[in-house]
Parts: structure tokens; C-alpha cells; sequence
């Protein structure tokens, strides 16, 4: 449980914790900074999908070029690998083979759900040749299963891979990724991709000034969430001098970081159109900083996610975007009832990153209507 000891914290409210989240996530005004500062400082993007990184950056950065975050690609200064939540994430190389030895211990619990499917594998052997095989070159998932089948053929080919991707540091190398480009998922290590070792498993503490830099105020709790480790409390407790200590209008108290943004509640709150599986939405465990209550579960259907609207810090909607060679047509269903200020403010956000993103289509389209089934 989330801790409720000082209750004489100063108390922070709900949009108090929402202005200070957005202006760390650069989504209060949008900034001039680097593709690849965005990434470290976001600690990475979520990534399961090779375009929400892209969509991530477009609603932060002024003057953003998917070409620029596609170049960092193309020349590995940033990579596509598993890590936070066992989730694939678009990382800086030097994060890279920082935080995936810190979340190791993550990847190990996720293994142990897999014993029954692996009973008479060596796993230490199946990383050993898993290396081998994908630094002898890159693999898809399917040639790796097929190849470890050879050795282990009672074992669930899903396990298999599995077992590889968790006991290893495995990178999807491009052109899986690449802005406007396409490729099957092929797997090499990081230390072949990058030319150079992982670090050893790192202390947290440091992760947890980066965490709260980009996601705080926030609680213990809330930095499990995001990272899908257990047992941070201690870290917590090791940097409590050097913090600010809250709590939120349920008690929980939250870290901070003395010289964090922390905006006034009243601060406004331009519409952003996020792209499936933010991290905005997915990093803390009490997500009502950002999705209201009555909006709890809206933004998925089974298991794929929508895209998102955020309108006054908080999500207001989902949307779809609609690409052909000649038209481009970004599609928003709002939850409730928009002012009529707002709906046209969130027109303009949306015909922005239609200029954005898609610059080359003949005609762009902003249409409010229902997408969700």
C-alpha cells in the first residue's frame, strides 16, 4: 500500500498534481528541445508500436521532424527494447544499458509465470545460445523459436522466446521503426547493436530522481507502477533529505524534487492529441491526475488502446487518424459535451499535427464523430 505516514505534508490537489505532471511531460507548452533530450528526459517512450513514439514527440516539441527521431534510430543513438512493465520502449542508447540491467529483476518474476511451460529447459543454457544464435545475425522471433525448438522440443514454443527476451537484452534493429518505413521484428543483443557492454545493475536512486522529474510529484507506489520493480521504498527513504515530501488529497504521500515545475492549478492547458499507450496515462498508480474518474477504461477496447485527447490537462476523448495517398483525416470523439472553444481549439491541435505528421497529404480533415465500438 501506498504510504500515509506524514500526515502534516502539505497537500497537493488533483489539479495541482496534474499541471506540475503535464509541465514535466512537456505538455503544458511545447518546447524546443532535442528528439533525443525528449527521450532521456521522458526516461523513454512506451513503444509497442513503431509510430506513438513519433506521435509522442509531435505533441511536445516545437518544430518536430519525425525524421530527426528516425535518424537517432537509423544511427542507434536511440533503440527499441523491452523494459518498463515489460513493454517496449524507445530509449537513448546510453539509458538503454542502464535501465534494462535495473529492471532485470522485473524480467526474472515475469519468467518464473512461464515455469510449467519451461520444465526441463536450462535457462542459462537458452540464453547462452539465444546469444549466440542473434548476434551471429538478427532474428525474427519465429527463427529463434524454430532454433530453440531443436534443442528443447517438449517445451511451448511461446515460452521459449519468452525466456530469450527476458534473460537477454534484446533490441529490435531497424528498419523496424524508421519513419515511414517497415520490417519485421528481428532481434539482436544491445552489446552487438551498440558496440559496447551493458552496465552493471545500477543502484535505483538515480532512476528515482529521473522518475520524478518527468512524472512527480508521485508515491512509491506510483514509480512501481511505472517501472514494474518491487521494493523501491528503501531508495525513497535513502533521498527522502534531498526531497519534498506532499500528499494528495487521499493522504498518500508524494515525492518531489526541490526545484521541479510545479505550475498554479489554474495554468492553462492547451489540447494535446496523444497516440495509443502514452506514458502520461500509464505511469503512476492513481491515474487521476489525468483520467477522471468516470473516464476510467475508456481509452481501451480488449486489448488495444486508443489514442487520446487530453482537453484542460485531463482526457476528453479518443481519435483515429485516417491516411490514404491523397487525404489524411483525423477523426475525435469526445467524452462529454466541448465548449465551443474548445472544439475549436482541439480542430487546431488536431489540423497542427496533421502539418506535422503528415505533410505530404493532398487534403487534411479534422471530423468529430464516434470511433469507439
Amino acid at each position: 500500500m501506498a504510504s500515509k505516514t506524514n500526515p502534516a505534508a502539505p497537500v497537493l490537489s488533483t489539479r495541482a498534481l496534474n499541471r506540475a505532471t503535464l509541465a514535466r511531460q512537456l505538455l503544458l507548452r511545447r518546447t524546443a528541445m532535442p528528439a533525443k533530450g525528449a527521450v532521456e528526459h521522458l526516461v523513454g517512450l512506451q513503444a509497442q508500436n513503431p509510430k506513438p513514439p513519433y506521435y509522442q514527440l509531435a505533441a511536445r516539441l516545437d518544430g518536430f521532424d519525425p525524421e530527426e527521431l528516425s535518424g537517432l534510430m537509423a544511427s542507434r543513438e536511440v533503440v527499441r527494447i523491452v523494459t518498463l512493465r515489460s513493454t517496449i520502449h524507445t530509449h537513448t542508447a546510453d539509458d538503454t544499458l542502464t535501465l534494462r540491467p535495473l529492471v532485470q529483476a522485473a524480467r526474472d518474476r515475469e519468467l518464473t509465470t512461464f515455469r510449467k511451460q519451461l520444465a526441463g529447459v536450462d535457462l542459462d543454457r537458452l540464453a547462452r545460445l539465444s546469444r549466440e544464435l542473434v548476434e551471429e545475425r538478427p532474428r525474427t522471433l519465429k527463427e529463434l523459436r524454430d532454433e530453440l525448438l531443436k534443442e528443447w522440443p517438449d517445451a511451448d514454443p511461446q515460452a521459449l522466446s519468452v525466456a530469450a527476451r527476458c534473460k537477454l537484452p534484446l533490441v529490435q534493429v531497424t528498419p523496424r521503426g524508421l519513419w515511414g518505413r517497415s520490417g519485421q521484428v528481428a532481434l539482436t543483443t544491445v552489446e552487438k547493436w551498440l558496440g559496447r557492454p551493458s552496465k552493471p545493475v545500477p543502484a535505483p536512486d538515480g532512476t528515482v530522481l529521473r522518475y520524478l522529474a518527468a512524472f512527480g510529484p508521485a508515491s512509491v507506489k506510483d514509480m512501481q507502477t511505472w517501472c514494474g520493480l518491487t521494493r523501491l521504498r528503501d531508495a525513497f527513504e535513502r533521498l527522502r533529505p534531498q526531497l519534498l515530501v506532499f500528499q494528495d488529497d487521499n493522504g498518500i504521500e508524494l515525492f518531489d524534487l526541490p526545484d521541479a515545475p510545479c505550475p498554479d492549478e489554474d495554468t492553462p492547458a492547451p489540447p494535446r492529441f496523444l497516440p495509443e499507450y502514452d506514458n502520461l496515462l500509464l505511469s503512476h498508480a492513481d491515474r487521476t491526475r489525468v483520467v477522471p474518474a468516470e473516464y476510467r477504461g475508456r481509452t481501451w477496447n480488449n486489448n488495444q488502446g486508443y489514442s487520446t485527447l487530453l482537453v484542460d490537462g485531463f482526457l476528453a476523448g479518443i481519435w483515429r487518424l485516417d491516411e490514404t495517398k491523397e487525404t489524411a483525416v483525423v477523426t475525435v470523439e469526445p467524452f462529454g459535451t466541448l465548449t465551443r472553444a474548445q472544439r475549436a481549439e482541439v480542430t487546431e491541435e488536431a489540423e497542427r499535427l496533421l502539418g506535422v505528421m503528415i505533410p505530404a497529404a493532398t487534403d487534411h480533415d479534422v471530423r468529430f464523430g464516434v470511433i469507439s465500438a
